[in-house]
């Protein structure tokens, strides 16, 4: 039976996409490129007209799907919500599980395509009958923490072309085939919606009434000073506090009702042994629940512990670390791996 080699592309307008509809294109696909309008700074459609240029080139069909409101209600008011609340939030990891890769799939459905696909630094394999997310080969690039919660029916389906290949060699590959402006392209930094402070994100869609100027105080109560308001700190933040004690402060705990920051001027005081997960993703039950090899990766790129990981009675994780780890904040994603391979990950609590 011959495969149906259509191919649903993802494309921001950005480097990595657009490298991808070429690579998918030499490898034999029909590939249709889709643009999400998720969010727009300033009105700004630069990326639209970029991601439709190159389709133009490349003789392929190119949609437009506007998700702005969409985007708004659940990403934007999440973000915002989880840093009003204390937390800090994973907005990357929620969109691409909960929302770009979902949005894929039905669109592939609707116009009757087998495949979809987009430029992440990701790799997939087989394992035990379970499609998993594993490391792309460029450990400086590799995306596969924010793709834990991705279900078989997604993973069974996805083409991931930049798996193998490094950001050097992606940018090369477009110039030599004369995609220049593609070649040259910025890495896009941050949150998309958010790429430099939070804070100023915040003061603009918050009433300046929510964010008002409250105290730090020290694990015994004493009082230190004076900050900009609770939602402006995350914990372990050690740099921008304002109190200078001549010795170095981190953040320890926010407590948003009484609009106090709680300080320690001991890393070790941040450690935990213990987490525990809600809206969690477990590839495999018999690959990670109670082995003794698991890796679990709390931030991109940083902070690889063992652990072992149990269900609980009332159906959260309980990660039970084999050494303690400091700056674990609620709101935070983590990310469970096997060497490269992820296993399943969820939201700490």
């Amino acid at each position: 039976m011959t495969e149906n080699k259509t191919v649903l592309l993802g494309m921001s307008g950005g480097t990595d996409s657009s490298v991808a509809a070429l690579l998918l294109q030499d490898a034999g696909y029909e590939v249709t490129g889709v643009t999400f309008r998720f969010y727009e700074k300033d009105g700004d459609t630069e990326y639209l007209d970029d991601a439709r240029d190159l389709c133009n080139r490349l003789g392929i069909r190119h949609l437009v799907h506007d998700v702005r409101e969409v985007f708004a209600e659940r990403i934007i008011s999440y973000f915002v919500r989880e840093y009003m609340a204390g937390h800090t939030p994973v907005p990357c990891t929620l969109c691409n599980n909960y929302l770009k890769w979902p949005l894929l799939s039905q669109i592939a459905d609707r116009e009757g395509i087998a495949r979809f696909a987009t430029g992440h630094y990701v790799r997939r394999r087989l394992i035990d009958g379970y499609w998993h997310i594993t490391a792309g080969a460029d450990p400086d690039k590799d995306q596969s923490f924010f793709l834990w919660g991705l279900p078989q029916s997604i993973l069974s389906r996805m083409l991931l072309p930049m798996g193998e290949l490094t950001k050097t060699r992606v940018r090369e590959l477009a110039a030599e085939r004369g995609f220049l402006k593609v070649a040259r392209k910025r890495d896009s930094l941050g949150v998309c919606f958010c790429p430099m402070d939070y804070r100023t994100f915040l003061r603009a869609r918050v009433p300046a009434s929510e964010i008002i100027p409250g105290s730090f105080y020290d694990e015994q109560g004493n009082y230190l000073g004076k900050h900009e308001g609770y939602p402006f700190y995350t914990i372990g933040q050690r740099r921008g506090l304002g109190i200078y004690l001549n010795k170095a402060l981190f953040v320890k705990e926010i407590l948003p009702q009484e609009n106090k920051v709680i300080v320690s001027d001991r890393l070790q005081s941040l450690e935990k042994t213990e987490i525990y997960l809600t809206d969690w993703n477990i590839v495999n039950p018999a690959a990670l629940l109670g082995c003794d090899d698991v890796i679990v990766k709390i931030r991109y790129r940083k902070q690889a512990n063992r652990c072992t990981v149990t269900q609980t009675n009332d159906g959260r994780l309980h990660v039970l670390l084999h050494e303690p780890l400091a700056s674990i904040a609620s709101g935070q994603a983590a990310a469970f791996y096997r060497n490269d391979v992820v296993l399943g990950g969820g939201i700490i609590v």
